[in-house]
């Protein structure tokens, strides 16, 4: 971005919108499904439509062969309306709207059981239809020493699961097409423990599935400026793939039909593809303090307020700029803590645009209606600038309201 591109791009769309990168993410799951199948080649991406169901990212996932992996009925009319076969669409969470389960069974998608409560659910949609075959899953739980008792799927040595195995074993019309498991810690260490475990159940059920999907909770890729805030080490898609492929490869070598094995990226495919830029509006002083206003809010880039500040980038579009050591990036909202960035070192001025990096993982997805509607997506990565989402206005938010 410079300031001539920006020009152009306030001009048309306003003087905040997002970025969307789809070259960068179409490379990044080619990177990821490659690093996995130069090791275990029956191998493919259910890609997480919560972090990010921008159609065009939903699209791309369908072009390369993937599949979806939704969580509601919502997100499974996304999938049909861009045309992904139901027997590649996979239906997780702790809550589903049965009568869509419904549907989608009966077109051949694929239900993973997560509670106890929908075994009946299930053993009533295989009496109804008793001339099809459901593909059902089973989520399992099991610990993996990552220091966080999950709350999805069922617990391996309770009787519920053995419920649910049961529902499977003596409903003729039910296939159990295969286990799930789903840790949203993102460590490297945590998943060789997923595949070993998961690997140890089969063994004890004396099962090969069509299917072994081993959830989601990779790191993608990011800014350095972004990566030392965490915690833990930041690993790529290879170092991933290293963990889980080869111990999958070797349990399953001699066998002629080697199951599918799947994962559910969201963030590490979608977090470094989208970009959301914003007007400075005002800087001021408060008791010795800096702090600019910005046509934009922490609910913009970051809804799950993390503290972590994102990359960031300073555009100057023609103000005479002062340079600040200690500036905090404030937003429109009249929230007390609605700070995009903190700490921001550098020249700034009223009328500068500021870019924001890697905000494409849980940000259009949870942003509120909250004073403002949400502004545009653009996608530039090509020659010409598409518009992938229109700004929002009065009559999105309210049309459902009675005035």
């Amino acid at each position: 971005m410079n300031k001539s591109k920006l020009q152009n791009l306030t001009e048309k769309y306003g003087d905040a919108f997002y970025l969307l990168d789809s070259v960068q993410f179409r490379k990044n799951y080619q990177e990821l499904s490659n690093a996995f199948k130069s090791i275990y080649p029956n191998f493919n991406i259910a890609y997480s439509y919560k972090t990010n169901y921008t159609p065009k990212f939903c699209r791309i996932v369908n072009e390369l062969g993937g599949y979806a992996e939704v969580v509601s009925d919502m997100e499974m009319e996304i999938a049909l309306r861009i045309g992904v076969q139901p027997q590649k669409i996979i239906w997780n969470g702790p809550y589903k709207n049965y009568k869509k389960v419904e549907e989608l069974l009966v077109m051949g998608g694929t239900v993973n059981l997560d509670s106890v409560y929908e075994i009946e659910l299930i053993r009533q949609i295989a009496e109804k239809y008793k001339n099809h075959k459901l593909n059902i899953g089973i989520r399992v739980n099991f610990d993996v020493n990552d220091g966080v008792t999950s709350r999805f799927g069922f617990d391996i040595e309770t009787q519920d699961f053995k419920n649910a195995l049961k529902l499977v074993e003596e409903t003729e019309n039910l296939h159990l097409i295969g286990l799930q498991c789903h840790f949203a810690t993102r460590r490297l260490d945590t998943w060789k423990p997923r595949a070993e475990k998961m690997l140890d159940l089969l063994d004890k059920l004396n099962i090969i599935p069509e299917h072994i999907d081993l959830g989601g909770g990779l790191f993608g890729k990011m800014d350095e400026t972004l990566k030392v805030q965490f915690d833990s080490y930041i690993p790529d898609y290879v170092e991933y793939a290293q963990q889980v492929a080869p111990i999958i490869a070797e349990r399953f070598k001699s066998c002629k039909q080697k199951p599918l094995l799947l994962i559910e990226p969201g963030s590490a495919l979608v977090g470094d593809c989208m970009k959301f830029v914003t007007k400075v509006i005002n800087v001021k002083e408060v008791r010795g303090k800096a702090i600019a206003t910005l046509l934009g809010s922490i609910y913009n880039i970051n809804p799950t307020l993390n503290k972590k500040n994102p990359p960031i980038e300073v555009i100057s579009m023609g103000d005479a700029q002062k340079e600040y050591k200690d500036l905090d990036f404030g937003g429109f909202t009249c929230i007390e803590s609605d700070y995009l960035y903190r700490h921001f070192s550098g020249k700034v001025a009223r009328g500068d645009m500021v870019v924001f990096g890697n905000v494409g993982s849980y940000s259009v997805v949870l942003k509120p209606p909250f004073i403002l509607p949400n502004f545009p997506i653009i996608d530039v990565s090509g020659e010409e600038t598409e518009l992938i989402k229109r700004g929002e206005v009065f009559d999105d938010l309210f049309h459902t309201f009675t005035f």
